[in-house]
């Protein structure tokens, strides 16, 4: 599901970098440079919106899709990840005891005595 959903998210990328090259600017033809490109209105006349600014927009909202997605799932398999897994019980009890281990002990620590001074 994760490498479906990244492969979904790497094309939507690429299609997003690709409308948005495709795509002509408000002011971009030559009377815009002269001071001439827009009308009276705030924004510029713009007009009905084309297919590709839509097409554009549903990508960049799949785009934001994909990417929460993406995070949830990583988040997911993190903390699964993260679960601390124990054995059965049933295969512990079975274990083989040496009882002809010695027992280890350290030896003394024994410390140097202080030296003493006589004023």
């Amino acid at each position: 599901m994760l490498s479906l959903i990244s492969l979904l998210h790497i094309l939507v990328c690429v299609g997003i970098i690709s409308l948005v090259l495709l795509q002509q600017g408000k002011g971009a033809d030559v009377g815009a440079a002269f001071g001439s490109g827009s009308s009276n209105t705030i924004f510029g006349s713009r007009g009905p919106a084309s297919f590709l600014f839509k097409l554009t927009a549903f990508l960049v909202v799949l785009f934001f899709i994909t990417s929460v997605s993406l995070t949830y799932f990583q988040g997911k398999a993190a903390r699964a990840a993260n679960e601390l897994t124990l054995p059965p019980a049933a295969a512990t009890q079975n274990l083989p005891i040496n009882n002809n281990a010695q027992s280890f002990t350290p030896p003394a620590l024994t410390l140097p005595a202080a030296p003493t001074q006589k004023p």
